[in-house]
């Protein structure tokens, strides 16, 4: 049975690898998370326990699912950005050369300006504007660099089992009969089960590189969220506002990506996964709620 290490595993993509890859007979996961009662701790910034751990395991792969994505907070703790979107991934994969491993790392949107007007593919030049953003881009060097074999999948707007964009709109409709959401930052919902499958499509191949992972199609944020309360059966009023109207409103949050939509060029290329529309995704995830 082959052994994959899952980082972060507490958290949405964590989660969503656990309920398709656990229960499968041809691997064993190892799941890791720093500070989480009854998992097995690991500090991906700390690189000596890092290579402990794989040489202890000798794992098939390593997938990375820990981040520091909080987009406000990095702004503010610019180090620890670094050390978790930066420098962890850069543990991960020295710990992966040294151990014949294959690395998946998952990065972001985010490392994009954000100011396009078509779908971003791989072989665009990433500028990034936020802390998030320039982290999670020199994570993705790091891997580039120290890994021998390794998958970098960027996604965006993932929603899952955990705290996400579609649970903060049902919890604020329980106590408000209108919200406001911003309406000129476009992107594509993705489900981590989709982004999942998507991992599991990849990891026993030798299909190595630069990959875009998200659902298929595009909407605002205010569209988003207009879906998410008619699939809850909400008449919640959505007030669509522009960024600069919400920034007056937030003083405090970072400067989203108005257009950040990716194109999943390089899976269609090679003949990879087929990601479902994002409307059937978010359809799929309340059907199973």
């Amino acid at each position: 049975m082959k052994k994959i290490i899952v980082t972060g595993s507490n958290g949405q993509l964590g989660r969503a690898i656990n309920s398709l890859l656990g229960k499968n007979t041809d691997y064993e996961l190892v799941n890791t998370d720093f500070g989480v009662p009854q998992i097995t701790d690991l500090d991906i910034t700390d690189l000596d326990s890092v290579i402990e751990l794989c040489r202890e395991i000798k794992p098939y792969a390593i997938i990375n699912c820990a981040a520091h994505t909080n987009v406000d907070a990095c702004e503010v703790q610019i180090d620890a950005a670094h050390r978790i979107n930066a420098i962890g991934p850069r543990n991960l994969a020295i710990a992966s050369s040294e151990t014949g491993a294959k690395l998946v790392h998952i990065s972001t949107d985010y490392v994009f300006a954000g100011d396009g007007t078509k779908p971003y593919t791989e072989f665009d030049t990433p500028a990034p504007k936020a802390m998030y953003g320039i982290t999670k881009l020199a994570g993705e060097n790091f891997v580039k660099q120290f890994a021998d074999r390794f998958f970098i999948i960027r996604t965006a707007w993932l929603y899952g089992d955990g705290k996400n964009f579609v649970g903060t709109m049902l919890r604020l409709a329980e106590n408000h009969s209108n919200i406001t959401v911003v309406n000129d930052q476009v992107g594509s919902p993705t489900s981590a089960d989709e982004l999942a499958k998507a991992i599991r499509s990849l990891i026993s191949t030798e299909n190595y590189g630069l990959f875009h992972g998200t659902c298929e199609g595009q909407c605002s944020w205010a569209d988003f969220a207009k879906e998410i309360f008619r699939l809850a059966g909400k008449d919640t009023v959505v007030t669509p506002v522009t960024s600069r109207q919400y920034k007056e409103m937030n003083p405090a949050s970072a400067d989203r990506p108005h257009y950040s939509v990716l194109e999943n060029y390089m899976f269609k290329l090679t003949g990879g996964y087929n990601f479902a529309p994002w409307e059937m995704a978010i359809a799929d995830y309340f059907q199973k709620k």
